[in-house]
């Protein structure tokens, strides 16, 4: 099993799977954009960037073409930055079609619902079989949950085998696309609790991310607590002050600020060195 890639400091999430152009015209929607994006969002401190490719008709798309073509051009143009992909739903794609697009892609690094992947709970077969070829692959798989007792029930996961043993890497998200303020902290709490509870069992590299003009403050409220953090147009594309964002460098920006004011942007631990991003397969 290859070591995972840590999670940058700062990861920008530019788009989503379900913002258009109608929600913020500067929201990037082809490779082209996506590509200058990563280029301005590098710039403004972001270390890592989360990838979604759309179709030709904007739609939110897991072909493996398109990752591939989307992958070269951000790592072109913004060399070193960490890329992670999404095996998103996005309620259009089955379980079985996120699965092979992540063993065609073989990426480094891909974000992946529990939730999604394993929809019957009392059936974990074709979950397991996934996570554990995942693993001897060398993909790094992060685990995205969404609530507390989402991550409950990964860190069961891990324990009967569904889930390999070894370093975990974590999503926690506050709040949700219908939620426009501050997600309640208490959720954050619940997270920081369950994880520093199974820290000491395995070793776990967490981000967030947060919906809605609260996402700075709630990711400041994160990183104290020892979070990696991911900000952009696809949880937010509002300042602190509630203001609509100029763009996602802009968001990110304001987040890198806000985590230097605090104290909590000491290192810079996550930077990719450079061509990581290339699939497990073509390295």
């Amino acid at each position: 099993m290859m070591p995972l890639q840590p999670l940058p400091k700062i990861m920008v999430a530019p788009n989503g799977a379900r913002r258009m152009k109608t929600d913020h015209p500067a929201l990037p929607i082809d490779i082209g954009e996506l590509a200058a994006t990563a280029a301005s969002c590098q710039k403004a401190g972001a270390k890592g960037i989360h990838l979604h490719v759309r179709g030709q008709d904007g739609l939110h798309s897991i072909d493996p073409g398109l990752y591939r073509e989307a992958i070269r051009a951000v790592d072109t143009a913004a060399p070193g930055l960490f890329i992670q992909v999404t095996s998103e739903a996005g309620d259009r794609f089955a379980p079985d079609e996120q699965v092979r697009m992540i063993m065609a892609l073989c990426p480094s690094s891909v974000s992946v619902a529990l939730r999604e992947l394993v929809p019957d709970a009392a059936d974990t077969t074709a979950a397991r079989a996934f996570y554990h070829e995942a693993c001897e692959q060398g993909i790094g798989v992060q685990h995205i949950v969404y609530s507390p007792t989402e991550l409950r029930w990964l860190f069961e996961c891990v324990e009967d085998g569904t889930i390999p043993r070894g370093p975990l890497q974590l999503q926690v998200v506050l709040g949700n696309y219908g939620s426009f303020s501050a997600p309640d902290p208490a959720m954050l709490a619940q997270y920081v609790e369950l994880i520093k509870a199974h820290s000491s069992r395995t070793l776990i590299d967490w981000m967030a991310c947060a919906f809605g003009p609260g996402e700075t403050d709630c990711l400041v409220a994160a990183a104290a607590a020892g979070s990696k953090v991911r900000v952009g147009f696809e949880n937010s594309l509002w300042n602190r002050d509630g203001g609509l964002a100029r763009d996602n460098a802009e968001r990110v920006a304001e987040v890198r600020r806000a985590l230097n004011v605090a104290g909590l942007l000491t290192d810079c631990q996550g930077a990719a060195s450079p061509r990581q991003t290339l699939s497990a397969s073509e390295r």
